[in-house]
Formats: structure tokens, C-alpha cells, sequence
């Protein structure tokens, strides 16, 4: 086994690695080539652990600081396993006023996580946004791409089961 590849990542298989080699090797002697390729190798695992952080610097010949460095920088790549449902639950002031915390709360005992985490089949993950910028929706929260308006503690358990249902049809 490639010494970049020790630590956490004996989850992914070889069949993702040669998948993370083969886009390496196609931005290899490409200026800038950094940022596309941290996207599609977390678009192949989920997350950038240090293991693939290290396997990245080492195939673009850079420091491993330096791709530390980008992928803690941008917002949109993350070091944590996300779920394949990312929960966004706007807490900028209106969603606050109007019981956002109530709904967090909510999700967070129904999937028996925090926000920042995702489950352990890596089915949901819950994030806390400042704001949506769409403060006349209060309280707002997004699945993936669908929005949820004026969201009620008592609608959260049907938005999940819709998820939930796509999950378990698609495997």
C-alpha cells in the first residue's frame, strides 16, 4: 500500500484510488491544477482526510502544507465524512427569532447527531448556516438543493422520511 494512504483511509477501496490517481494524472502538468483536482478526489470520497491530502501533494509534487492550506481555507471542501443529504439549517436573525434552534435541536435528537457531523451511514449530515438570504421564508432549511420554508418542528420528521425513502430505494 502506497505510504500516503495509511491512517483512515483504508476505507475507501482500490477501485476509488485508482480513480484518485487517474485524476491526479490528468491535471498533473496543469497550472492551477490544485483546486479541480481536491474537487473531483471529494467528489470520489466525500472528504479530504490528511491520508488524501498527503496522496494529492505528493502526485501534484507540492507540499503537504500547501494543500492543507487550500483545502481548510474554502468553505466547500471538508475534512469530516459529510452525509450524502446535507442538512443546512439557516440561523441568521430571522430563522433564529422565528425557532430555527427549536429545529436543530429537533434534527439533531431524530438522527442522534450534532450539528457538523454526519450519521453513521453517512445517510444525513447537519450543518448550521449564518444565512440563507432568504429571511422572509423564516425558519429555512435546506436538504441538498430543495428549500423548506417557514419550517415547523412538526414537518421535520416527514422531510426526513421523504430521504430517508430515496436512500433506501436507491441502494
Amino acid at each position: 500500500m502506497d505510504a500516503n494512504r495509511q491512517c483512515c483511509c483504508d476505507e475507501f477501496d482500490e477501485d476509488q484510488w485508482a480513480r484518485i490517481d487517474a485524476v491526479i494524472a490528468a491535471h498533473h502538468d496543469k497550472p492551477g491544477a490544485l483546486i479541480p483536482v481536491l474537487e473531483e478526489v471529494q467528489a470520489i470520497t466525500g472528504y479530504l482526510p490528511e491520508a488524501v491530502q498527503r496522496h494529492v501533494a505528493a502526485g501534484l509534487s507540492l507540499p503537504v502544507s500547501h494543500v492543507f492550506g487550500v483545502v481548510t481555507f474554502y468553505s466547500f471542501f471538508t475534512m469530516k465524512p459529510r452525509g450524502k443529504h446535507q442538512i443546512r439549517v439557516c440561523l441568521g436573525t430571522a430563522c433564529h427569532v422565528r425557532g430555527a434552534q427549536r429545529n436543530i435541536r429537533q434534527l439533531g435528537k431524530a438522527l442522534d447527531l450534532e450539528p457538523g457531523e454526519c450519521t453513521d451511514d453517512r445517510q444525513f449530515g447537519l450543518e448550521v448556516v449564518r444565512c440563507l438570504g432568504a429571511c422572509g421564508l423564516a425558519p429555512v432549511l435546506l436538504v441538498d438543493k430543495d428549500v423548506y420554508k417557514q419550517v415547523k418542528q412538526s414537518q421535520l420528521h416527514n422531510i426526513l422520511e421523504g430521504y430517508q425513502d430515496a436512500a433506501d430505494t436507491e441502494e
